[in-house]
């Protein structure tokens, strides 16, 4: 199992600490250490769709300038803008053996992963 984040994201930290109580071994890819890989997003986008994938909530998003934030309207300049700032991807992504998890959501990862 894959999980993609950054440590310090307080939505990563819990995800790591369920994974961590429940003894579910997982291999931690660092965004800002080891970057976003293109390939993963356009195939996690296309799991889940764009609009799960992509974090409008969060504050590196907001501060995007307008232009930037109209790349997002196309899943592949989107790709591309997500390789540039990935904290502007949802935290966090597990990657396990049936597809992806996109968030993390207690009950849902619990269903899925248990």
């Amino acid at each position: 199992m894959n999980l993609y984040g950054i440590p310090n994201c307080d939505t990563v930290k819990k995800a790591r600490a369920w994974l961590d109580r429940n003894g579910l071994a997982y291999t931690f890819h660092d965004f800002k250490k080891e970057g976003a890989n293109p390939p993963r997003i356009k195939a996690w986008i296309a799991a889940a769709g764009l609009d799960t994938v992509l974090n409008r909530k969060g504050t590196t998003f907001r501060k995007l300038s307008d232009a930037d934030k109209t790349l997002v309207a196309d899943s592949h300049t989107a790709v591309v803008l997500m390789v540039q700032q990935p904290s502007i991807i949802k935290r966090p992504i597990v990657e396990h053996a049936h597809g992806i998890l996109v968030g993390f959501k207690e009950d849902e990862w619990s269903a899925t992963l248990l």
